[in-house]
């Protein structure tokens, strides 16, 4: 039934589309009849684009200095529709289905289902083309990284969208290989008389003692031993179950160093994990809301400094950036098994901006996109900009050395001054770029520097499973096992780690995952894998 009415949503999308692309476009600009385009333009133009943005930004994106600079540079005047996060893919949806189409959508936000399912539609255009002929920032980028090229590339051949591509760190010492750091109170340990545990069972034992002995001195038991929110990125404990096997991420996916796809939730090792926290529940050493809380409970929590120890991915956000929490290593399980899985996360956007079949001047928007991808121009978008005297600035610009530096933040938070002032679009940031173009956020040098001495060293994976570019077909099955599939796990996870039963329900478990489409799900995963390795 599910599928049925997908395909029927779908066709009445499509039907829309046809409608409303037949009919006169009121949201495109018209034919400028522009060719040979070179920037500035001798007399201004306006391109039409759809995009959205934080609520703490400008409503009127032009209103950031970044886009008034792009638009003295170039002399195209954007006119932006522009919804609000919360709203954004809403309004963006509705566009699209009524045929009311603009020049480009930034910030787009779409994954590769909708990137397939548009270009089918025609509703967006292939943009390989347009980047061979008009875009020599985006080509010099694709050059140095050509493992990009690959990654923007559909199955079918075709490039349907222009990517937002981050990197900060390469290969385990990437800094999205760990996104849920386990941070512990050390002013508690210090307290208590404790060393920094290295095994789960010295954990066991410290959070006890955080508990039982009053290690904040008010006289009252209002410790929290460990908090987290479950199944929640980087705020999940799944750092934790790598002292029992393959470890788990927040897709459930690790790639062994024999090149196999493998499923964390079906290890043996995941079951002994999970035994493992049904233990600390059950002495009372696990946050009770954490099967129930939100971010801005947990984040209070954190400010009130509760937590004996707890999970996000920088404790500058949870109690600050000071000496009380440190970062706790990778712990030996039971049998002195010490891993750290590694996520399949990367600095990597396919579906950041997309033009449509209603554009008429291509030539000029393929080039106005371009712009993006300067490198200091990609460093603005994505972090912020210099100069602005309405706002708080990330970089002061060092003219002699052609650097964005990075400012000091004097207490402001990180993602609330980008939202203020970066534009979140297309944008590349080679490694090669620190140093020579800009320098790395204090924040991720550090984060990146706690990633190399703590977690590489214990990272086992040589590989992670790579930003795949599935068919529609392979991503119709997928999505069709995944809902189920995932939905059942995260929803085990969370009651054995309450209820304790993970013992007697193992084997009724594995018989569900493979009833759910576990075995066909890896074998598409496989299929992928081997395919992009190829």
């Amino acid at each position: 039934m599910k599928h049925v009415k997908k395909m029927v949503y779908s066709t009445a999308v499509a039907m829309l589309l046809l409608s409303g692309c037949s009919s006169k476009n009121v949201s495109s600009s018209e034919d400028y009849e522009l060719s040979d385009i070179s920037f500035p333009l001798k007399e201004e133009v306006t391109l039409k684009f759809l995009t959205q943005s934080s609520p703490l930004a400008p409503k009127d994106p032009n209103e950031k200095l970044i886009y008034q600079r792009l638009e003295e540079k170039t002399g195209v005047n954007i006119e932006w529709k522009n919804y609000t996060n919360d709203v954004f893919v809403e309004k963006r949806n509705l566009a699209i289905a009524s045929g009311d189409l603009p020049d480009a959508i930034m910030d787009a936000g779409y994954g590769d289902y909708d990137l397939l399912k548009l270009a089918k539609d025609e509703a967006i255009i292939p943009v390989e083309d347009l980047i061979d002929q008009y875009m020599p920032n985006l080509q010099k980028v694709l050059e140095a990284a050509p493992e990009y090229r690959a990654m923007m590339t559909a199955p079918d051949g075709h490039i349907y969208s222009f990517p937002w591509i981050e990197e900060l760190g390469t290969g385990k010492e990437n800094i999205h290989s760990v996104d849920d750091f386990p941070w512990i109170n050390v002013e508690w340990l210090d307290k208590l008389g404790l060393e920094m545990p290295t095994t789960t069972e010295e954990l066991k034992e410290v959070l006890k003692a955080f508990k039982t002995q009053d290690p904040n001195g008010n006289g009252e038991a209002d410790e929290i031993p460990m908090s987290f929110i479950i199944n929640h990125g980087g705020e999940d404990p799944a750092f934790l179950f790598g002292s029992f096997g393959l470890g788990d991420n927040w897709d459930h996916t690790v790639v062994s160093n024999e090149g196999e796809v493998l499923f964390t939730a079906a290890d043996e090792g995941y079951k002994e994990a999970i035994s493992y926290f049904s233990e600390l529940y059950k002495e009372g050493l696990i946050d009770v809301e954490a099967f129930e809380h939100d971010w801005n409970t947990y984040l209070a929590k954190g400010k009130d400094e509760r937590y004996g120890m707890y999970f996000t991915w920088d404790k500058a956000n949870i109690t600050g950036m000071n000496e009380k929490y440190e970062l706790m290593s990778p712990l030996a399980g039971p049998d002195g098994h010490v891993n750290v899985a590694r996520t399949n996360g990367m600095g990597f956007d396919r579906g950041r901006m997309v033009i449509t079949s209603a554009n008429k001047n291509l030539e000029l928007t393929a080039k106005w996109i371009d712009q993006l991808y300067d490198p200091h121009q990609s460093v603005q978008n994505n972090w912020g900009t210099y100069g602005d005297e309405s706002q708080q600035n990330i970089f002061e610009f060092d003219e002699a050395a052609g650097m964005l530096k990075h400012l000091p933040l004097d207490g402001a938070a990180p993602v609330e001054v980008r939202q203020k002032t970066s534009i979140n679009g297309p944008l590349a940031i080679l490694d090669e770029y620190y140093g020579q173009v800009t320098t790395k956020p204090d924040d991720a040098a550090w984060r990146l520097d706690l990633m190399k001495e703590v977690m590489v060293p214990y990272m086992k994976a040589e590989n992670t499973y790579p930003k795949v570019f599935f068919s529609l077909e392979e991503l119709d099955k997928l999505s069709e096992i995944e809902t189920d599939l995932f939905a059942y796990v995260n929803r085990k996870r969370a009651e054995w780690m309450t209820n304790g039963k993970v013992e007697e329900e193992w084997n009724e478990y594995l018989a569900e995952l493979d009833r759910l489409g576990l075995q066909e799900w890896l074998e598409i995963k496989q299929t992928g894998y081997d395919r992009n390795q190829s």
